[in-house]
């Protein structure tokens, strides 16, 4: 289910300075997540449950590319 997010309080890590970087907007089932280089395009939709999974994924390493 899409929802609206033109007044979302859109979030990203200070790590990102002026580069492109993911965004993250809480909403009422979870969260929208969406590419700052293209804020226009409809972000990607997540549960609660399936936010939480990814979190877990990315402190854990699983996304980790080339070692950085």
């Amino acid at each position: 289910m899409y929802e609206p997010h033109d007044n979302a309080a859109w979030r990203r890590s200070s790590y990102c300075g002026d580069n492109a970087c993911v965004e993250v907007a809480e909403t009422p089932t979870g969260a929208a997540v969406r590419d700052s280089k293209n804020p226009q395009d409809p972000p990607l939709q997540l549960t609660r449950v399936q936010f939480s999974t990814f979190l877990a994924g990315v402190r854990s390493g699983a996304f980790d590319v080339g070692g950085r």
